[in-house]
């Protein structure tokens, strides 16, 4: 049995998070393969490793002094590792990365290096074998996971090993250049290795006890989710709920790996446990996330229901100008579309005016409308939730601007407006969750 850990950059910000990863490690021999991101942040005004990083590349493009920021990245490496007291000489790796320096490195390569020398200085903590994740995932030049490479690679490197650290964020193009992953990419290399090794979980260490019901900067102190699906997951995601990058869920969802969340500063916290199938049917709502700043074109047209290809010929005038559907909600003789403000900002009248041009309609905007998610697995087993709702939206005053629920029920979509977002998400959580 494997167990694949990964852990984010507050939980290798300093030495005292390193000995707290290493205690976890070593609580269960399972723990056999430990994926780093780089170093975080040890308090609010300190900076991320990657983030200087980022700056020094910036530097060196227009040939501005790096000085500063370099001697910060330099003793931010060298303090973890005296005052571990090991004996691996970052220093060395440090001053080779230091001679690269020039306008035209790659930042992907620059920026890369700091999950990588966080990497080594975990591994020589822990006594594993540094494994590059440039010689593991490999990527194909679209950019595309090669994943027969990729398995293949991973499967020799942990038979060879048995105890490995890797470096997440990056993997390697068929050229050996560095491929840098989306930002916040850790969580992928992590998934991508429990899929190959075929992990029994991967466990993912941050600086959270798992999923909570609700945005805690609305609602406060929400409840932690015990169990989640992968499904319920990406319905919260999507609506705001950041958690994990979203790309994490795929390789693991798909060949049933559970991930856990977990606190790597209270490790005896079962965290969330997100998995295909959740045994738990008596849950019924199992979070409320929402997200702000939508518009709603609301189109209208007599006879519109008669009319074959209308609603296509509208969605066609939105794509045309790049914009993302979120919902259609419709009746007889009209419907809206409802789009996020920044994807329409540039394109606002020009839209307004090809529908009433091409389609003949009269088109009314409503601004400044929050979408509010209730997710549950279980909501479709039981009658009255959609009640529940109105009556205490209702009850406290609230007027529904829109509603939409998904064909699997799994989750109802309200639209409010936008100084009703919080007081919402309030009542919903009181009244479904509390």
């Amino acid at each position: 049995m494997i167990v694949i850990t990964k852990f984010g950059g507050s939980s290798l910000s300093s030495a005292k998070q390193f000995a707290k990863v290493k205690k976890i490690i070593k609580a269960d021999d399972k723990r056999k393969v430990v994926v780093c991101s780089a170093l975080g942040k040890r308090n609010k005004e300190d900076s991320k490793i990657t983030d200087l990083l980022y700056i020094l590349h910036a530097h060196l493009k227009y040939k501005v002094s790096y000085d500063e920021v370099w001697n910060v990245i330099y003793s931010r490496f060298t303090d973890v590792e005296r005052e571990l007291k090991l004996d691996i000489n970052i220093a060395a790796d440090l001053d080779k990365l230091k001679s690269e320096l020039n306008k035209d490195i790659s930042e992907e390569y620059l920026v890369s290096r700091g999950e990588y020398l966080t990497s080594k200085l975990m591994a020589a903590y822990l006594g594993f074998e540094f494994c590059d994740s440039k010689d593991l995932l490999k990527f194909n030049y679209d950019g595309k996971l090669d994943e027969e490479a990729t398995g293949k690679n991973i499967q020799d490197a942990f038979e060879k090993n048995h105890q490995m650290v890797v470096p997440g964020f990056y993997g390697s193009y068929p050229n050996g250049q560095v491929k840098l992953l989306s930002r916040g990419g850790s969580d992928i290399t992590g998934s991508i290795l429990a899929k190959y090794l075929g992990a029994s979980v991967y466990e993912n260490w941050t600086d959270v006890s798992g999923i909570l019901a609700a945005d805690p900067k609305v609602v406060e102190n929400p409840k932690a989710i015990k169990e989640i699906t992968y499904t319920e997951l990406r319905e919260l995601s999507y609506m705001g709920a950041s958690v994990l990058h979203e790309e994490t869920i795929f390789p693991v969802q798909s060949v049933n790996i559970p991930i856990n969340l977990r606190n790597t500063n209270e490790p005896d916290n079962p965290g969330t446990l997100i998995k295909n199938v959740c045994e738990d049917t008596n849950t019924l709502v199992t979070g409320i996330a929402g997200k702000t700043d939508f518009i709603s074109f609301d189109i209208y047209k007599d006879h519109m229901s008669n009319e074959v290809g209308f609603l296509r010929k509208a969605v066609e005038i939105f794509e045309k100008f790049n914009v993302s559907i979120e919902h259609i909600p419709s009746g007889i003789d009209s419907f809206s579309v409802v789009v996020s403000k920044d994807s329409v900002e540039k394109y606002q009248y020009d839209i307004i005016m090809e529908l009433k041009n091409k389609l003949g309609a009269e088109v009314n905007i409503v601004n400044d409308i929050s979408l509010v998610a209730v997710v549950g697995r279980n909501m479709a087993k039981k009658s009255g939730i959609c009640a529940k709702i109105f009556e205490t939206l209702g009850s406290n005053v609230i007027n529904v601007r829109l509603l939409a629920q998904g064909p699997s029920e799994l989750n109802i979509i309200i639209g409010v407006a936008k100084v009703d977002y919080k007081k919402t998400i309030n009542c919903l959580y009181n009244a479904l969750l509390g």
